[in-house]
């Protein structure tokens, strides 16, 4: 696995870093390049809800319960009864529950958990200073208050947990905001399911961060372009400001990138999200991030039509959305928009898109040459200009140096003559 950064500094400065203008020079279809998706920055600080609540939902109770019985019998418990419980209700509730299910969920086994290596034996990998900066950008998802010494070592955990997997599939194109993925499940899981785990998405058929890891960013742009059709099939009017505002569908790619890790602030949300993606199909995500924006569809309508102030408000998301009836919202959308039904709509805009980049790149071309022609047209005027100047001085230097002769010969003409005033 290798970065790769030659289409990153435009993109990392403002789709992903918190800053509300998108890149002028960017155009979904541009993002088809040997890439690094250098595109996150300054990742949304976590917050970490210490206490309980003073009284927790019945419902959830019950849960508890389920979930308490179904763990001190593991063996007998099928895949189909964790992937229910993850994707109902506030899913598997705790950290304590997630440690044991998630590797189950995804079919990771035991003897897959083995110790990591050290981080002296990985620091001479050609990816090694590249992955140290993108960890050091993930502080702030940290939980807060920890030891300087505990911060460290997860730093270091976190840093060997992705070079084991670059290692392993060699293939796989390293991408920044793979880390927010691996930290969260680094927290829940620890070093050594955390590994497995990661790369059982990371490879693999239907592997969900495959696609975010191939050489360009094309198939990642492909994929999260089903997006606006599930909006319109959904709010027409909604899709349809969208689309006069030429928002795109750049303000979504941190939200499937990292499975929202990188956009939001509560620690508690981004777990919750984890549980339902662990379980649901591969394109799930972009489901999510299409109820999200039919979920602020009022929000919308309120701002003005402007592609940077719509892209700055969508960009930004609220910690209070209400994720249960998203996810909800987001099963029936894929219930009743099946991928393969919406193929030929992605299509039919991705032609759109690059049509219009042809143009913008047409119009672009003749500005520039447009340009190119004034200046050069104000260069060959002050030539000419030039020019006629000296061949007027020739002229006066002619004309000086006749009337010298004339007056020479003809003295008369002009010194010593008697004026008549009669």
């Amino acid at each position: 696995m290798e970065s790769n950064n030659k289409d990153s500094e435009v993109i990392d400065k403002s789709v992903m870093n918190g800053e509300c203008s998108p890149a002028e020079s960017i155009h979904p279809t541009n993002l088809n390049k040997t890439k690094n998706i250098d595109v996150i920055s300054t990742p949304s600080e976590l917050k970490f809800d210490n206490a309980e609540p003073e009284e927790e939902d019945p419902e959830i109770v019950e849960k508890r319960k389920e979930i308490e019985e179904c763990l001190s019998d593991v063996d007998s418990v099928d895949v189909e009864k964790w992937k229910n419980l993850a994707r109902s209700k506030g899913g598997l509730i705790c950290d304590e529950y997630r440690r044991r299910i998630w590797p189950l969920l995804v079919g990771v086994t035991k003897e897959e958990m083995t110790e990591a290596p050290s981080l002296d034996e990985l620091s001479t990998h050609p990816e090694y200073n590249q992955v140290v900066l993108d960890v050091n950008r993930s502080l702030k998802r940290f939980p807060p208050g920890i030891p300087y010494e505990q911060r460290v070592a997860l730093q270091d955990q976190l840093t060997v947990l992705i070079l084991r997997v670059i290692i392993k599939y060699p293939h796989l194109k390293y991408y920044q905001g793979y880390h927010d993925v691996a930290i969260t499940l680094l927290l829940v899981c620890g070093d050594r399911a955390s590994f497995p785990l990661l790369c059982r998405l990371s490879y693999g058929a239907g592997a969900p961060l495959a696609p975010f890891m191939q050489l360009t960013m094309q198939p990642t742009q492909h994929l999260l372009n089903y997006m606006l059709p599930v909006v319109g099939r959904a709010n027409t009017k909604l899709a349809n400001r969208l689309e006069e505002a030429g928002v795109g569908t750049m303000f979504a790619l941190p939200w499937y990138l990292t499975w929202f890790g990188h956009s939001l602030g509560r620690y508690a949300l981004v777990v919750r999200l984890y549980d339902y993606f662990l379980c649901a199909p591969p394109l799930f995500p972009v489901y999510v991030t299409a109820a999200v924006v039919l979920c602020r569809a009022d929000e919308v309508f309120e701002c003005e039509l402007d592609m940077a102030m719509l892209h700055c408000l969508l960009s930004k998301l609220p910690d209070d959305l209400p994720f249960e009836d998203i996810l909800v919202t987001a099963q029936e959308l894929y219930e009743n928009n099946d991928p393969l039904d919406l193929e030929d709509e992605v299509v039919a805009l991705e032609q759109k898109e690059e049509e219009q980049r042809r143009l913008d790149e047409e119009r672009s071309r003749r500005r520039r040459a447009a340009r190119g022609a004034a200046r050069g047209a104000a260069r060959g005027g002050g030539r000419t200009l030039a020019r006629l100047r000296g061949a007027r001085g020739v002229l006066l230097a002619a004309a000086a140096a006749l009337l010298g002769v004339y007056v020479y010969y003809r003295p008369d003409l002009f010194f010593n003559r008697e004026i008549d005033y009669v």
